[in-house]
């Protein structure tokens, strides 16, 4: 890959912006978002299904499709142009036969996703990675890591992901897993992991967990959110508990790295305050040279807004799929951003 090859500026972009627009697709484990956005960036139409995760992964991509396939007819109906790419994001690791380490949807470790829905949407251009990843491509081209490097992109939501940032490319490592955090183990004592389908720190201060192990303590139904949130001693030591426990390996991460920035997405940041508070406290005493640590730009759709920054990467840079994809993987391009929602 030449970096010089994958520069594109807004003037670039802005003939094309009144002609053509792009889709994105993200597969949540609950919902699935599909939007379309001119090349801009520039978000022009939504849709939203729940996942029904359970029925399997056939009849996610089946109802996707008609979904995307509307939005694309109603978009150049109510808008004009046509869509040129397509940008996916999903849990899990994306490769060419299948999504691994994505437990949510059965059957999706069996999906050749880029092909799919290429075939099925008939776009040939479909660039597709990792949810947190493409969030944090979205961060580099648009939010708070532009023009930070290196930088990490920290998500904690009912799993916990990071992302690495090193001149301008979100590394995705020699199988697309790294920035997997979730798959650390918390301490010599630990003697299962990833080999026996365990995520030993995710396990331990994930979202979900935190709620569940909440519940079970106070002896009501709670979500992470509630734990945070509540007025107990027991939930506030649980809370300080986890926190200190994820300030650990970020810190560890910092000084592997030496980033200059963190920003810190996902569902969690509801409580930005005191997580931030945390982990600077922690990186500022444990970090030779401690990094910015900030909230991140996106913290609603991140990964939608991520597969939008996929698919104008892949559609402006692409002449192949691999292409598409290398393109994709080495996230310089640079365009304008401008929120505008429009049902």
């Amino acid at each position: 890959m030449n970096d010089g090859s994958h520069n594109a500026s807004a003037n670039d972009l802005a003939p094309l912006a009144r002609e053509q627009f792009v889709v994105a697709i993200d597969f949540g484990g609950t919902k699935i978002a599909v939007a379309t956005a001119d090349m801009t960036g520039s978000m022009l139409k939504q849709a939203r299904l729940d996942t029904n995760a359970s029925h399997g992964a056939q009849q996610v991509l089946e109802r996707t499709t008609v979904t995307t396939h509307a939005l694309i007819e109603r978009t150049a109906a109510e808008v004009g142009g046509q869509c040129v790419a397509v940008g996916v994001a999903t849990p899990g690791v994306v490769h060419d036969n299948g999504v691994l380490l994505s437990p949510n949807i059965p059957g999706w470790e069996r999906v050749p996703l880029r092909e799919t829905m290429r075939t099925s949407l008939h776009i040939p251009t479909v660039v597709a990675a990792n949810d947190v990843k493409a969030a944090a491509m979205a961060e580099v081209l648009w939010g708070a890591l532009k023009g930070a490097d290196p930088a990490v992109y920290l998500s904690l939501g009912t799993g916990i992901a990071a992302a690495i940032v090193i001149g301008g490319r979100v590394i995705t490592g020699a199988h697309g897993a790294s920035g997997e955090i979730g798959y650390n183990l918390r301490s010599v004592l630990d003697y299962s992991g990833a080999a026996h389908g365990r995520a030993p720190l995710e396990e331990a201060i994930g979202g979900r967990f935190i709620g569940e192990r909440g519940s079970l303590l106070l002896g009501e139904s709670l979500s992470a959110a509630d734990v945070f949130a509540h007025s107990d001693t027991r939930a506030r030591f649980l809370v300080d508990e986890t926190l200190a426990e994820l300030a650990t390996h970020v810190a560890n991460l910092a000084i592997l790295i030496d980033p200059a920035r963190i920003a810190v997405g996902g569902g969690l940041m509801s409580s930005g305050d005191v997580i931030l508070r945390a982990l600077a406290f922690r990186l500022g005493y444990a970090v030779p040279f401690p990094p910015e640590i900030v909230p991140a730009r996106f913290l609603n759709d991140a990964s939608l807004y991520g597969a939008i920054a996929l698919a104008l990467t892949g559609s402006v840079h692409a002449s192949s799929p691999a292409e598409t994809q290398d393109a994709a993987d080495a996230v310089s391009l640079r365009t304008p951003f401008v929120e505008k929602n429009r049902n």
